[in-house]
């Protein structure tokens, strides 16, 4: 799964890197095409994405909540790499728009992936190890955009040039898929080789809300809940930020710090490679703690969404009063931005799993189809915003932005987010619950007034014969 999740990330991470040497020779290897592209173009290329990504969050949770997760994310990773390989012919003989429609299909497919994640790991993975088991997996991620970030700006610069970067990352996702289609099992009952004794402690350990059963999703339920609400604000507050920074980094290096490509995708990756070995320790300190009883699952979460969000909040507006005068400063800071928020993957990210185990698929898919909406408008509205991409104070603005969502975002979470599973998780033991008592509750009675009638008629045989 972590590997897969790498090759996805890579794929959204690259385009990133890559339109600077597509759209300016000078930075990478001038032996290949330069595009004649804007900045409106480049934005929605970039943002194109996400069109797709959007529209396959509840469709893909639905599939794998009634179908199964293992095939569809195996599909996903196929399909998104067989597309990645296509941009250099399209970019070269189609022009922009064909690139943004691979990259809409790209989205499509990937639009699948969170939810089935998470329906995987909601079957695969122990309450007391979701907080570091789900953050090893996200984590794939952020290591894939170390990874990505740097080959790409090494590669566009070598004598393979820019179009190696979507080949090497196409193919690589198709040998993911390929893995996975063959290799994982939606279920430790579906796995033969998984020993006896593994296999009985994370079923026993996952408990009786567990459920293999194809339960029909309590749509109005999950809507209309306050803990559902609080997590899709904190995430949509999390995907601002995250693909502000993610999409807008690269092009940050460049014009403000003056950084060249090779250097870009360097000091870009650096924030995910900090952020990814920070990972280690908290998911670790915070699944302990909750082991230990130190702390509540609930305070976890809480806590871990906070050092996410809040110290992010804080980074960025101290990066705002940064100017280009000191880069070396404003690099520190981009890392404590991005880095701390890698906790949020012990905080809102599993709580999910929390409220219901049974549908944190359908749970991911709603939440973040809503969330992906930020994900859309960021780049759009940094495009609008910084105008002139080498003046800092424009910057400085977005930065702030982006800040104040943070902070609002995992407020509400703070004071209306919980990690109590709820009532709605099993609506098929209500129905029977409430068809049992409709059935019961009559004969329950007549039972009782029989037994009444009986005791007084015993009474009053019991009354004669001692007159007698």
């Amino acid at each position: 799964m972590a590997l897969g999740f790498l090759c996805c990330y890579a794929i959204r991470v690259t385009t990133s890197v890559t339109l600077e040497a597509m759209t300016d020779a000078s930075s990478a290897n001038p032996a290949f095409e330069e595009f004649n592209w804007d900045n409106t173009i480049k934005n929605n290329i970039l943002s194109s994405f996400f069109w797709g990504y959007v529209c396959t969050q509840l469709i893909g949770s639905i599939i794998a909540q009634r179908w199964g997760a293992q095939k569809l994310y195996a599909g996903a990773q196929l399909i998104c790499g067989a597309v990645t390989l296509s941009v250099p012919f399209l970019s070269h003989y189609c022009g922009w728009e064909a690139v943004c429609a691979s990259r809409v299909i790209a989205g499509l497919s990937q639009g699948t992936v969170l939810p089935c994640l998470h329906t995987l790991l909601s079957k695969w993975v122990p309450p007391e190890e979701r907080g570091r088991m789900s953050t090893f997996v996200y984590a794939g991620g952020w290591i894939g955009n170390v990874i990505c970030l740097l080959s790409s700006g090494l590669l566009s610069g070598s004598a393979l040039g820019w179009p190696s970067c979507f080949y090497i990352w196409g193919g690589l996702s198709i040998v993911s898929g390929a893995l996975f289609l063959f290799i994982g099992k939606e279920s430790p009952t579906e796995h033969s080789s998984i020993p006896k004794d593994e296999k009985e402690y994370i079923e026993t350990s996952l408990g009786i809300t567990e459920t293999d059963e194809k339960l029909p999703v309590p749509w109005m339920a999950i809507l209309t809940s306050a803990p559902m609400w609080a997590l899709l604000v904190t995430q949509a507050a999390q995907n601002w930020g995250f693909w502000m920074l993610l999409t807008k980094i690269p092009s940050y290096m460049s014009s403000v710090l003056n950084k060249n490509i090779q250097q870009n995708g360097a000091l870009s990756s650096l924030p995910y490679l900090t952020a990814w070995l920070l990972s280690f320790p908290i998911s670790y300190v915070s699944d302990l703690l909750i082991k230990r009883s130190i702390l509540s699952v609930q305070a976890s979460r809480k806590i871990c969404n906070s050092i996410g969000q809040w110290i992010p909040a804080a980074a960025l507006i101290g990066l705002g009063y940064v100017d280009k005068e000191h880069p070396d400063i404003a690099i520190a800071v981009l890392v404590i931005a991005v880095a701390c928020n890698i906790a949020i993957y012990c905080g809102h990210n599993v709580n999910h799993m929390d409220l219901s185990p049974n549908f944190a698929g359908a749970l991911m898919g709603i939440t973040n189809t809503v969330a992906n909406i930020c994900s859309i408008l960021a780049p759009l509205v940094a495009s609008i915003v910084v105008v002139d991409s080498s003046d800092v104070s424009q910057w400085r603005n977005i930065f702030f932005l982006s800040a104040i969502i943070y902070i609002v975002g995992n407020l509400i979470f703070v004071l209306f987010g919980t990690s109590q599973i709820q009532p709605w998780n099993d609506p098929q033991k209500k129905i029977q619950e409430t068809s049992l008592n409709n059935v019961e509750a009559p004969a329950v009675e007549n039972r009782y007034v029989k037994e009444k009638e009986e005791i007084k008629k015993d009474t009053e045989n019991t009354n004669i014969e001692k007159n007698a």
